[in-house]
C-alpha cells in the first residue's frame, strides 16, 4: 500500500513533468521550430508545399523535377539533361541552407521509366563521388506511371548538417 509521502512525491514529480512538457510546447526550441528554405535559384513549388523544410539540423527537400528556374520551362529532351537539371535544383536548395550535397543522408529518385536506371545512375553518382569523397546516401529508386507535368524523373532528398 502506498503511504502518502509516496503519493505525495509522485503529484510532485507529475506537476514538475507537465511543466516541463508546458515550457517546451510553448517556448518551442530551436531544434523543434521549422524554417522554410526558399531560393529563386530552384523552381517555385507548383503546388501548395515548400521547396524545402529545415527543422534541427536536418532538411527535408520536395521531389524536384526539371523545371529550369530561370524559364519556368520543363526541360524533358532527354533523361540525361532532365537527371542534370533535378541535379542543380536540388543543389540550389542545399546551398540555401548552407549545405552540399555532402550533408545528403538519403534520396529517392522517381522514374517513369525504370529502362532509364543506368542512364540516371551514372549522372547521379557522379555529384557525390569525388577524388576526396567516396560516399553515396541511402537511396531507392522507384518506377511510378506518371510524374508532375510529364517529367521522367524526380528526385527528393533529405540532408543532415
Amino acid at each position: 500500500m502506498l503511504n502518502r509521502t509516496t503519493i505525495f512525491s509522485f503529484i510532485i514529480i507529475a506537476f514538475i513533468t507537465a511543466g516541463i512538457l508546458f515550457y517546451f510546447i510553448n517556448q518551442k526550441p530551436e531544434i523543434f521550430k521549422h524554417h522554410i528554405i526558399f531560393t529563386e535559384q530552384a523552381p517555385k513549388p507548383i503546388g501548395p508545399y515548400s521547396q524545402a523544410v529545415l527543422t534541427g539540423n536536418t532538411l527535408f527537400v520536395s521531389g524536384q523535377i526539371a523545371i529550369n528556374p530561370k524559364t519556368g520551362v520543363l526541360d524533358t529532351a532527354s533523361i540525361k539533361t532532365e537527371t542534370e537539371r533535378v541535379m542543380k535544383n536540388i543543389g540550389a536548395i542545399l546551398t540555401a541552407a548552407q549545405m552540399n550535397y555532402s550533408n545528403i543522408v538519403k534520396t529517392t529518385i522517381y522514374l517513369a521509366d525504370l529502362k532509364q536506371f543506368a542512364e540516371v545512375n551514372i549522372l547521379y553518382e557522379s555529384y557525390f563521388k569525388t577524388a576526396a569523397n567516396n560516399y553515396f546516401p541511402a537511396r531507392e529508386t522507384v518506377q511510378v506511371s506518371a510524374l508532375p507535368k510529364g517529367a521522367h524523373i524526380e528526385i527528393s532528398v533529405i540532408a543532415v548538417r
